[in-house]
């Protein structure tokens, strides 16, 4: 990948609707993605998603249900979504909301804690809205940096420093249940490389735990199912298709879903918004360069 993780936010996504509103992401690396957006209204419905959202304000108010609450950001706050917690996303009131954030996978996360903590440490629950100027700077440095493995790493140890410090998480703390972290990330690895269901019996064949073991081993270190982390990387791969223009029936397919219906339920759950409404935003992306934001120097609002 050439160029500046700024630059790369800078060819992605736009919205069809003109300067006023867009989004723009780059292509998940190394398990980081960026993501920015200026919108309006309820752009995103309920979904859930199997990584950290971690982002900082920087225009108007954004609001989103979480955990039984509405919580609130304004601009200069940080805010973070725990993998597998439901969620929304909204302007409050009538005006514009802007914000960049970084999703980040919870296997990230987890193997960068033991160099924090000295120990196997469970994923950080860290409130959604708070007051961290050293996150927040982490959060906006991530757009202008090239997207090495050196930089990437550090950019994992910061948000991880800064999830522990805002969750207070205790050094001494401990995960909740055995973990035999070579079986789990072999099958983490087998799940990852396949594009179909997969079937308990071949998971217990590559670990060497059965089913149960795995589930909940799984879990204690990746903050999310086994089922939804082999969804999620069938729905990555499905956008990238939709990305490349590939027919939404033959990317459900492709994904291991039964039917276009079945795919688009679950698109839909998982990132708030149809395939359809996506391959629009990515035809708008090839369609507007001319009123896209800058790629670079994108200073906070």
């Amino acid at each position: 990948m050439a160029g500046s993780l700024g630059e790369e936010v800078g060819r992605g996504l736009e919205h069809p609707c003109g300067p006023a509103e867009w989004v723009a992401a780059t292509r998940p690396a190394a398990g980081v993605e960026l993501f920015r957006a200026r919108l309006r209204g309820r752009p995103f419905s309920r979904h859930r998603h199997d990584v950290y959202a971690i982002g900082v304000t920087e225009e108007g108010v954004q609001a989103f249900d979480y955990r039984g609450t509405v919580e609130r950001s304004i601009p200069g706050q940080v805010f973070v979504l725990h993998p597998d917690e439901l969620h929304d996303g909204r302007a409050e009131g009538p005006g514009l909301f802007g914000y960049r954030q970084i999703y980040v996978s919870p296997e990230r996360i987890a193997s960068a804690l033991p160099a924090l903590t000295g120990r196997a440490t469970p994923l950080p629950f860290a409130p959604p809205v708070t007051d961290d100027p050293v996150l927040a700077r982490a959060v906006r440095t991530a757009f202008t940096r090239a997207p090495e493995p050196l930089a990437i790493d550090g950019l994992v140890l910061q948000l991880a420093q800064g999830l522990l410090r805002s969750a207070a998480a205790s050094p001494n703390s401990t995960l909740r249940c055995r973990v035999d972290q070579p079986a789990v990330e072999r099958g983490r690895d087998f799940l990852r490389s396949r594009l179909t269901i997969v079937q308990s019996s071949e998971v217990e064949a590559v670990t060497g735990l059965n089913r149960y073991q795995f589930a909940r081993q799984f879990h204690a270190l990746y903050g999310t199912s086994p089922y939804r982390y082999s969804v999620m990387r069938r729905l990555d791969a499905a956008r990238s298709w939709l990305r490349d223009a590939r027919p939404l029936a033959e990317t459900a397919l492709e994904a291991g879903f039964a039917d276009q219906a079945h795919f688009s339920r679950t698109f839909k759950a998982a990132f708030g918004m149809t395939p359809g409404r996506y391959v629009k935003l990515c035809a708008a992306s090839a369609g507007n360069k001319a009123v896209r934001p800058a790629a670079t120097a994108m200073p906070p609002t």
